[in-house]
């Protein structure tokens, strides 16, 4: 019955089984995140940041939508050790479009390089 009723729910384009979660302090172990995100329901993985770009960061994947949807509304503004968490849903279209602006970026370097262009006045 209960599964029958969240079939018949429409959920937001942007809610997925990915949260990326932010503003984590960075001797936070991924035993204490499971401990966290796992009141919420069954997750798959969790994915740390570990270097000094995506320290204090975190993916974490649950089994179920309708749990990450709640872990969403529950943990965001969370207080880990006076950080407050801020979990969001992973958007891979916008993670995408920034490595292409920057492969597009270098590319157009190069070929001013390769042709002699400049664009300085």
């Amino acid at each position: 019955m209960a599964m029958q009723k969240r079939s018949n729910i429409r959920l937001p384009p942007e809610v997925n089984r990915i949260l990326y979660v932010r503003n984590l302090p960075y001797k936070i172990t991924g035993e204490e995140l499971y401990d966290i995100f796992g009141k919420y329901g069954a997750i798959r993985q969790i994915r740390l940041g570990t270097n000094s770009d995506t320290k204090g960061t975190a993916f974490v994947v649950y089994e179920d939508i309708f749990d990450a949807k709640n872990a969403c509304e529950h943990l965001s503004g969370f207080n880990v050790c006076n950080r407050y968490l801020v979990v969001l849903y992973y958007q891979s279209n916008k993670a995408f479009t920034k490595m292409d602006k920057d492969k597009k970026r270098s590319e157009l370097d190069r070929m001013k390089e390769k042709y002699g262009v400049s664009t300085e006045n």
